[in-house]
């Protein structure tokens, strides 16, 4: 929620999903972060009077902390919500964030609540029984089921120590016996009676795979724009998730060109993967954290073509989620929350909703297409991410982003054999100079791989434009081009 949003929520006031706190303390605004659980779900804004009058949270930052850890350990049963401080009118306010839960009735401090209009109440004893009737309606939630996985020897010890280190990070969880694994998974909601659920199976097993064939994730990158039998690389990852996730990340890595920039406030080259790690990261925490794990026949694959990245996952989208609101964010609705809520806890996962703007600033802040969700009619969701139309299709080569300093119009993305044509461009030169220089003995491949792209970009000029073939012809850099070697000849320096 930005500050437009608080602005027009303040003009509406109070209403079914949304509840104004002058103050915030956990004891206050958990009864009404369960009615919401309980209900349609809403926001708590904290700073804003009853009558809409922005007060304003003092040291924000530090009580959204506090107040988000106090939450995680009084809800029940655990789910994903979001805490966070925005600024309106000049004074901090701390913005409660509940989806709709799935998994009713919840409680804060062992008592239920439901929203009724605008008001909060403790529900009674009907209301109670109605809703876990209707609960039963459902069947339980296969990561809540336990597994046959044997506690002392299919879980991953080191993998909960490694969990542990990262939530202790994020400072939302206090863990009773951190040097516990046991009590670290009874925190973490994935052990009961002593037994493991398929959640922690899933996070935390060993060999899950062996129990659960469906874990298991495809990764392969093509030569081609066609998935085929012919291959670069191919692989199949298993494990506890995270340790996944990590896999994962780098074979995109490894599978895709890097792009090198230079930044208009310095001459340093730096080499970047061609898609964003940080959405690439996002878009493989949500296949993995919404994926449908209870269909045998699910899974996940990750597909690396020339041109796109495919990240697919089964179960479509969970309800109330289209293609069309992913461009916008929405309120979470998850089908597993106890592993969203483990991978939240380790700082893995957006807050709710927010993943996929995420992912769309990271691609528009490279220069990248937009990503694009869909379902196919298996129901499988799609994620694609596109590579910039620059992107060298049959050599695979290292592209760069140069950025006109003068000017401060970036000139476009600029493949490598260009950079070193305009390397080797030293004042008007023949074509079979260039040629010699770049040691290509192939004319064709070299006008249409190197020449003719760099005047099209601006960068090579002929001294003879009106006359494209007299023998006469010479080549020199554009001021254009002047530019970008002198940033590739101080970057090589640097």
């Amino acid at each position: 929620m930005n500050e437009a949003q608080i602005i027009k929520f303040l003009s509406l006031g109070e209403s079914q999903t949304i509840e104004f706190k002058a103050v915030c303390r956990a004891d206050i605004v958990g009864r009404n972060v369960c009615a919401f659980l309980n209900s349609r779900g809403g926001y708590v804004v904290c700073g804003i009077t009853d009558d809409g009058e922005p007060v304003g949270i003092a040291d924000a930052e530090a009580v959204a902390i506090r107040v988000e850890k106090a939450l995680i350990k009084s809800i029940v049963p655990k789910t994903l919500f979001s805490v966070e401080v925005q600024q309106v009118n000049d004074v901090s306010v701390v913005i409660i964030e509940v989806p709709e839960g799935k998994d009713y009735p919840y409680s804060f401090n062992n008592d239920i609540y439901i929203r009724e209009g605008e008001r909060t109440l403790k529900a009674d004893v009907e209301t109670i029984r109605d809703m876990i009737m209707r609960r039963q309606i459902e069947p339980e939630r296969w990561e809540r089921r336990f597994s046959i996985a044997d506690v002392d020897d299919d879980i991953a010890v080191d993998e909960i120590r490694s969990a542990v280190r990262d939530a202790e990070k994020t400072s939302r969880i206090d863990f009773r016996n951190a040097e516990n694994p046991m009590q670290v998974l009874e925190d973490f909601s994935v052990l009961k009676y002593g037994k493991v659920t398929n959640a922690g199976d899933v996070l935390f097993g060993m060999n899950t795979a062996q129990r659960y064939p469906q874990v298991r994730v495809r990764a392969a990158a093509f030569p081609t724009d066609k998935a085929d039998n012919e291959y670069n690389d191919i692989k199949s990852v298993e494990g506890p998730l995270v340790s996944v996730l990590r896999k994962l990340e780098n074979f995109i890595v490894q599978n895709t060109p890097t792009i090198a920039r230079f930044r208009p406030d310095s001459l340093q080259r730096e080499n970047d993967p061609l898609y964003p790690r940080e959405a690439v990261r996002e878009g493989l925490v949500n296949a993995l954290a919404h994926r449908d794990y209870s269909s045998f026949s699910g899974n996940i694959s990750v597909f690396i073509y020339p041109k796109r990245l495919e990240i697919i996952n089964s179960g479509g989208f969970p309800e109330g989620v289209t293609a069309e609101n992913m461009k916008t964010g929405h309120l979470s609705v998850l089908r597993n929350p106890d592993i969203a809520h483990v991978l939240y806890l380790r700082d893995l996962m957006e807050k709710l909703g927010r993943g996929s703007i995420l992912i769309h600033n990271e691609l528009k802040n490279k220069g990248l297409p937009p990503p694009q969700w869909r379902e196919d009619e298996a129901g499988n969701v799609i994620l694609t991410f596109r590579a910039p139309q620059a992107t060298p299709q049959a050599t695979g080569e290292v592209t760069g982003e140069v950025t006109g300093e003068a000017t401060g119009e970036a000139t476009g993305e600029v493949a490598g054999e260009i950079e070193r044509l305009v390397l080797v461009t030293k004042g008007e030169m023949k074509r079979v100079e260039l040629q010699y220089a770049l040691s290509l003995k192939h004319q064709d491949y070299f006008r249409e791989a190197y020449l003719l792209p760099a005047i099209s970009l601006g960068l090579i000029e002929m001294t003879i434009p009106d006359k494209p073939k007299s023998p006469n012809q010479r080549y020199r850099l554009t001021a254009k081009g002047k530019q970008l070697k002198l940033m590739l000849e101080q970057g090589d320096e640097l």
